[in-house]
């Protein structure tokens, strides 16, 4: 059953989230997963606003996990760390 990754991001360095998002595209392609989502209009209805969203589908939550946790992602997401708040979450999608 697929997946989706969201994640709500606050960017603090523009720069280093730059180098982030370079490397986090292809890690992301290479797992298996398709952006839905990246940036574009939204209307914050509930929660804490952050202005960037993403949304990427994986084959499964596992692939989801296991891009997260690759060498390749782990590279990426080194430069955002320092750069951002974010939240990020893997859901289940229902058939």
């Amino acid at each position: 059953m697929g997946a989706l990754w969201i994640t709500n991001v606050h960017v603090t360095d523009e720069e280093s989230y730059g180098k982030y998002a370079k490397l986090a595209g292809p890690a992301i392609a290479k797992h298996g997963g398709t952006f839905l989502v990246r940036g574009g209009r939204y209307v914050q209805l509930e929660g804490r606003e952050r202005a960037r969203n993403v949304v990427a589908q994986f084959p499964s939550v596992e692939a989801a996990v296991d891009c997260y946790n690759s060498p390749e992602y782990q590279e990426a997401l080194s430069h955002a760390k320092n750069a951002s708040e974010r939240d990020l979450v893997v859901v289940e999608m229902v058939e």
